[in-house]
């Protein structure tokens, strides 16, 4: 189903954003 896909890429670019901010702001996860 195309809901299964829109959670799918909601949850990858949600991740993506994560990951990228704990690149840049590793002060607030140490």
């Amino acid at each position: 189903m195309p809901i299964f896909h829109a959670v799918g890429a909601a949850v990858a670019v949600g991740l993506l954003f994560y990951l990228v901010f704990a690149m840049l702001k590793p002060e607030r996860f140490s």
